[in-house]
């Protein structure tokens, strides 16, 4: 896994996280405790759980700290 200041990256998708956005609401560790950990660097571990599933729990973030992006298939 890639790690870039606050950029996360797997095979499938590429997360982003804005500190200064984030409300700290804490529902991504408390819904998703083992992709989104609050006591460990780097806090956000993609290898943690199936894609499908982070993005469903990136798309309940309430501020809207936490965004994803396809990443681009790369043609054979």
């Amino acid at each position: 896994m890639e790690t870039d200041a606050n950029v996360f990256s797997n095979n499938e998708i590429t997360v982003t996280f804005e500190p200064c956005l984030c409300i700290h609401a804490g529902k991504c560790a408390q819904e998703l405790s083992e992709v989104f950990r609050t006591s460990v660097i780097p806090w956000i571990n993609l290898e943690g759980s199936e894609t499908a599933r982070v993005i469903q729990q990136i798309k309940r973030c309430p501020s809207g700290a936490l965004k994803f992006h396809y990443n681009k298939k790369e043609a054979v």
